[in-house]
């Protein structure tokens, strides 16, 4: 039986007149589509939009809320009482989920986005907020995390449904976590480069850091981010190469029902 594996992209980024990425090239080549919840990008006109073209496309959709930092894009840290953060988690999710119910789709998962994602790797608390949110609004949706994160471990304790993620234009530190952006080589650049990426990560089932440290994970989903200029040429090298070395590209839904989480 082939290995089922999930190609995602965080899409939706647009914001007024302002246009990122190529999300109609993106979302018919991946599988399953993070659509940003209006806080960190994204608006209630995008949000409608990109659900409904993952719906035509037959693409999963998740939401994808991050820290209210729209001059930030959501990448810079922010100290939130654990209360009012998971009030923002819920009322974020809730707008894509009502995107979805408005277009007919369904919300199926949830990443979170930039600085928040980083934090929850490494922070217990943040990582429970996190969870604690997505399963107030409904205990069934399956948590998108990286891999050998605090987050993974959380959503498991909590009974969580959860599907573990590396990333194809990212670079590891050592410990686990990526490359910060600020830091030379924390991206990844070219098709090859990012499919020989994951391919090692997919093959030895580990992590694999800018200085050869192996970490053992199930590498589950494969995260192309969707703002790049490489970003649709990136996504179709790595469906076309998963899918010749063997592999079945599924929705993040059907991953998580074969994986049992």
């Amino acid at each position: 039986m082939a290995l089922k594996l999930n190609l995602n992209s965080d899409l939706g980024e647009s914001f007024g007149p302002w246009k990122m990425g190529s999300d109609a090239a993106m979302l018919s080549i991946v599988n399953s589509a993070n659509v940003a919840c209006g806080y960190h990008a994204g608006d209630p006109a995008v949000m409608l939009k990109t659900v409904a073209l993952a719906k035509d496309s037959g693409v999963s959709v998740g939401a994808h809320p991050g820290f209210p930092d729209l001059q930030g894009f959501g990448r810079r840290r922010m100290d939130i009482p654990a209360e009012e953060l998971e009030a923002m988690l819920i009322y974020q999710i809730g707008a894509l989920q009502a995107c979805c119910q408005a277009q007919g789709a369904r919300l199926t998962h949830v990443k979170a986005h930039g600085a928040l994602y980083n934090l929850a790797g490494t922070d217990r608390k943040i990582a429970e907020v996190i969870a604690r949110a997505v399963q107030r609004v409904d205990p069934k949706l399956i948590l998108l995390a990286a891999a050998a994160s605090f987050s993974v471990q959380i959503a498991r304790e909590r009974g969580l449904p959860v599907v573990e993620e590396v990333f194809a234009d990212r670079a590891y530190l050592d410990d686990g976590n990526l490359v910060p952006r600020t830091q030379p080589g924390a991206m990844i650049h070219g098709a090859e480069a990012s499919l020989a990426h994951v391919m090692r990560m997919a093959e030895e089932q580990a992590l694999i850091s800018i200085n050869g440290k192996r970490i053992p994970v199930k590498p589950e989903s494969i995260c192309v981010h969707g703002d790049g200029a490489e970003a649709v040429a990136t996504a179709q090298a790595l469906r076309d190469g998963l899918t010749k070395a063997g592999y079945l590209l599924t929705t993040i839904p059907e991953l998580s029902e074969t994986s049992g989480a």
